[in-house]
């Protein structure tokens, strides 16, 4: 998969790749204008969705309703460093979900390929190119 960045104007970077474009900014106490998610937000929402889409099919794969399921996801940083040192992420089930499906549900959304990455890290490899 190829993904282009490009520079719209003020702090906002955008990433383009197939069909799509996904917007960033950064807030305003940070020099942008607040109109975008700020990248480091959407690293974060591509753990909490990429567990959701699991629990999703999961769900589906057993005909289980998802009506009012919700994962909240929190995150704990060193304030020295402002380093994410741990993430949570709550599965919410509504008191109707079957209790027998709680554990399968946490093991679903541990399938995560996000979170995956996270504890395998890919090598970074970054250059200047002219085109």
């Amino acid at each position: 998969m190829e993904m282009t960045v490009t520079f719209p104007g003020g702090a906002r970077v955008d990433a383009q790749f197939g069909p799509f474009t996904v917007q960033t900014d950064q807030p305003p106490h940070a020099g942008g204008e607040g109109l975008a998610p700020a990248p480091f937000s959407l690293f974060l929402a591509s753990i909490a969705t990429c567990a959701g889409i699991y629990v999703l099919g999961f769900c589906r794969q057993r005909g289980l309703p998802t009506e009012g399921i919700r994962i909240v996801q929190r995150t704990e940083t060193d304030p020295r460093t402002g380093m994410v040192t741990k993430l949570g992420l709550d599965i919410e089930v509504p008191p109707t979900f079957p209790e027998r499906y709680y554990d399968a549900l946490v093991r679903a959304a541990s399938h995560c390929a996000v979170k995956k990455h996270i504890e395998n890290p890919p090598a970074f490899e970054v250059r200047t190119t002219v085109k």
